[in-house]
């Protein structure tokens, strides 16, 4: 049985969700004012974020995230996954690299073009985050 809620609780979960809702609804609009969709700038960051990253200079070598790692990542279903690449290709944020080990796998990378935007784009998001950093912490107090 749960602890009984009390208003305060109600009121800092309604708080967070909605600087959460904030927070996304920013974001959205800081990749549409750089030009991207907000799924194509979650897919950059999936992809420069990969636990095995691959830059624009990585070609030939077996770095860098699969379709399926991003559609893990983003939680999509693997074709809806294979569209928005597709669609980041044809604008020149990514590209497809034969994986040098395993030639029937295809990794994914960030062309200089999607690389430049992301990393304008995620120097804004984390000066945003230091910003609502405190305000978060302070509903958990």
């Amino acid at each position: 049985m749960p602890r009984e809620l009390t208003d305060d609780d109600y009121q800092r979960l309604l708080d967070l969700r909605t600087g959460l809702r904030r927070f996304l609804r920013w974001s959205e609009e800081q990749a549409a004012e750089a030009g991207l969709t907000a799924a194509q700038h979650q897919l950059l960051l999936a992809i420069r974020g990969y636990s095995n990253p691959a830059g624009p200079s990585a070609a030939g070598s077996s770095t860098g995230p699969t379709i399926g790692d991003v559609a893990e990542s983003l939680l999509l279903r693997h074709h809806s996954a294979v569209g928005l690449v597709d669609r980041a290709v044809k604008a020149g944020l990514v590209t497809r690299q034969e994986d040098s080990n395993d030639r029937r796998m295809v990794r994914l990378r960030l062309t200089q073009l999607g690389n430049d935007i992301l990393t304008l784009l995620c120097a804004a998001h984390l000066e945003e985050l230091e910003r609502l950093t405190p305000r978060m912490l302070e509903l958990w107090s």
